[in-house]
């Protein structure tokens, strides 16, 4: 345990050092000595005119790149008051990321629905698992943008086609990892599941679903990554609503410090996602 301890804090420490050193690229990279203040003499409506016309001040001083004052002031402005609402375009990132996980939680939770039963059937039985293996191989490569076109002309609703987007793509790892992990139950424990004579379906749920959870859990771990991947691609190309829309409308409008900004927060969103139902694997991971 205290190795452990040991080993997490020393990481902890290089990653900080590691920020640093990034972020002290990014000051030498945009910082240019003896430069003038682009705010100087400006007044607030220039500079709002400025921003509105793809000419940000705060970025001039790194020929277009933002500098870090620049980027810092913008991840002020958008914490300090994350869930202002000034109508369609305009809205705080936090109803932005709502939007975004309201649409990852309904497609992901149907992808649960279908993934996780039919991938007990179809582990349970190599008859069905060798049936149905083409088609899975043969659907799960395709790129969550190539099903967006048929969505759209079929349910006619953008938002909706995104959420059936996020569940046509999550659906897969799921399904695979498990029938992988039913399928890889330990014969023992069956064989003794047998001869004390346990009905299917207490088998199923006492012997099978421990055995198989941690494997299960990997299947949703990976459908989470891609449903979040999606989920901001889809919402570039149909808009409307949600962060993906948002790096959309912001990159339309030439605000490189509000993409950046943007990028940030879906990276810290996934990465939180992505250790939640890590904790959620070791929690139902045996440790013999």
């Amino acid at each position: 345990m205290g190795t452990t301890r040991n080993l997490n804090v020393r990481a902890g420490v290089l990653s900080v050092l590691i920020l640093l050193a990034l972020l002290g690229i990014w000051y030498a990279a945009t910082a240019q000595s003896g430069a003038a203040d682009p705010l100087a003499g400006m007044t607030p409506e220039q500079i709002e005119y400025a921003k509105m016309t793809g000419k940000d001040p705060g970025a001039a001083k790194s020929g277009g790149f933002p500098t870090l004052a620049a980027m810092g002031s913008t991840v002020w402005s958008h914490l300090s008051n994350p869930f202002y609402d000034n109508g369609p375009n305009d809205k705080g990132v936090a109803l932005q990321l709502a939007y975004s996980l309201a649409r990852v939680g309904l497609g992901f939770g149907l992808a649960c629905l279908v993934a996780i039963p039919l991938g007990f059937v179809i582990g349970m039985s190599p008859l069905l698992r060798r049936a149905f293996d083409p088609f899975i191989q043969v659907l799960k490569p395709i790129s969550p943008l190539a099903w967006m076109p048929l969505a759209l002309y079929t349910i006619k609703d953008s938002s909706i086609s995104g959420i059936f987007v996020i569940f046509i793509c999550s659906v897969w790892p799921m399904l695979v990892n498990t029938a992988f992990g039913v399928a890889s139950v330990k014969r023992e424990w069956l064989n003794v599941a047998s001869t004390l004579e346990v009905s299917p379906l207490r088998k199923a749920f006492q012997v099978i679903l421990p055995a198989a959870a941690p494997t299960i859990l990997t299947g949703m771990r990976i459908s989470m990554g891609i449903a979040w991947l999606v989920i901001v691609a889809a919402e570039m190309l149909v808009g409307g609503t949600g962060i993906g829309y948002f790096v959309w409308n912001e990159w339309n409008n030439l605000s490189l410090t509000n993409v950046i900004f943007a990028i940030l927060v879906i990276g810290v969103v996934g990465m939180l996602l992505d250790l939640a139902f890590g904790q959620l694997q070791k929690a139902v991971t045996y440790v013999e």
